[in-house]
């Protein structure tokens, strides 16, 4: 990841929604899963990871709650007045919460260290071979603080 300056700040779109996180992420990933191919219109997602207590968010998050493939139960926050995707969560890990970066203000800062759920790539999809992979679900990220 790129140096970044707290807080971390973001939102969507139409600004009805906004966000300030106060610590750096846990990580950063892209997401090749099918849900994400969804939401990142037939690509993938590039998304942050915070301790969810890290994570102020002020205006409406309307919720979308689905099996993900991991066999999660996964809750996606997006703005109900633009539509945009602003969070995720999961049912197996609530102590995070995933930020899209497409939402940050300064979104040169989620530089993706791994990409996820390759398997489930469009045979055109472009994998930096310099970037580590895992074919599904990754390895747990280290317990919140």
């Amino acid at each position: 990841m790129t140096d970044i300056q707290l807080p971390i700040t973001g939102g969507c779109i139409c600004k009805a929604v906004r966000y300030s996180v106060a610590t750096p992420p846990l990580a950063s990933r892209q997401c090749w899963c099918r849900d994400c191919q969804y939401f990142g219109a037939g690509s993938s997602t590039v998304n942050m990871i915070f301790n969810t207590g890290d994570v102020t968010i002020t205006g409406e998050i309307r919720n979308f709650v689905s099996l993900a493939d991991s066999g999660n139960t996964m809750t996606r926050g997006f703005c109900p007045s633009c539509g945009t995707p602003v969070t995720s969560a999961s049912s197996a890990r609530p102590q995070f919460l995933i930020l899209r970066s497409g939402t940050l203000d300064h979104p040169a800062i989620a530089t993706p260290a791994m990409n996820i759920w390759t398997d489930s790539a469009p045979a055109w999809a472009h994998l930096d071979p310099d970037v580590p992979a895992t074919a599904q679900q990754p390895p747990a990220l280290p317990a919140a603080r």
